[in-house]
C-alpha cells in the first residue's frame, strides 16, 4: 500500500521534469529571429533597393527576402560570405529564406539590378571575413553602396 503513493509522486516528478525540459528546448529555438527584407523598386534610399539593406543577425537567425515589387531576387555574392556558409540564389519574384549560421558578413545582390546598387549586407556575429569582403570588385552603383555598408561594419555601426 505504501508503494502506490510513491509511484504517484514519481509520476508527478517525471511530469514536472518533462515539462521543464520541453520549456528549455522551446526556449532554445525562441532566440532565433527572422529578419524580413523587402525587395523594392523604390524605397527610403532610392530606387531598386533592399529595405533594410543592412541587417545585424545572430548565428542561427533567418533572413527572409520578400519581393514586395516583382522582378527581384536575392543571391549571395562570391567572396562575400563566410567560409563554410552555403551560397544561395532565389528565384525572380519569389521569397527566399536563408539561415545565417556562420559568423561574418554576407553580401547580397539582386541579380538583375546589381549594377544599379541593389545590394544588402548581413552581419552575423563577428565580421570575421570583413577584409576579404572589401576586396570583392563591385559593378556600378553597387561599389558605392557597399563602401557605405562596409564602413558601418568597420565603424562598429
Amino acid at each position: 500500500m505504501i508503494a502506490a503513493p510513491q509511484k504517484g509522486k514519481r509520476m508527478r516528478h517525471a511530469t514536472i521534469i518533462a515539462t521543464a525540459l520541453a520549456a528549455m528546448m522551446a526556449t532554445g529555438t525562441a532566440y532565433a529571429a527572422d529578419h524580413q527584407v523587402q525587395l523594392l523598386n523604390k524605397g527610403e534610399q532610392g530606387v531598386m533597393v533592399f529595405q533594410p539593406n543592412y541587417i545585424e543577425a545572430a548565428p542561427g537567425d533567418t533572413v527572409t527576402f520578400v519581393p514586395t515589387d516583382k522582378g527581384h531576387d536575392a543571391a549571395s555574392i562570391d567572396g562575400m560570405i563566410p567560409d563554410g556558409a552555403q551560397p544561395f540564389k532565389g528565384e525572380i519574384s519569389k521569397p527566399i529564406t536563408v539561415t545565417v549560421d556562420k559568423e561574418g558578413v554576407y553580401g547580397v545582390k539582386c541579380v538583375p539590378h546589381y549594377g544599379m546598387g541593389m545590394v544588402a549586407l548581413i552581419v552575423v556575429g563577428k565580421p570575421v571575413n570583413l577584409e576579404q569582403a572589401k576586396t570583392v570588385k563591385q559593378p556600378g552603383k553597387a561599389k558605392k553602396v557597399f563602401a557605405e555598408l562596409l564602413e558601418k561594419v568597420s565603424a562598429g555601426k
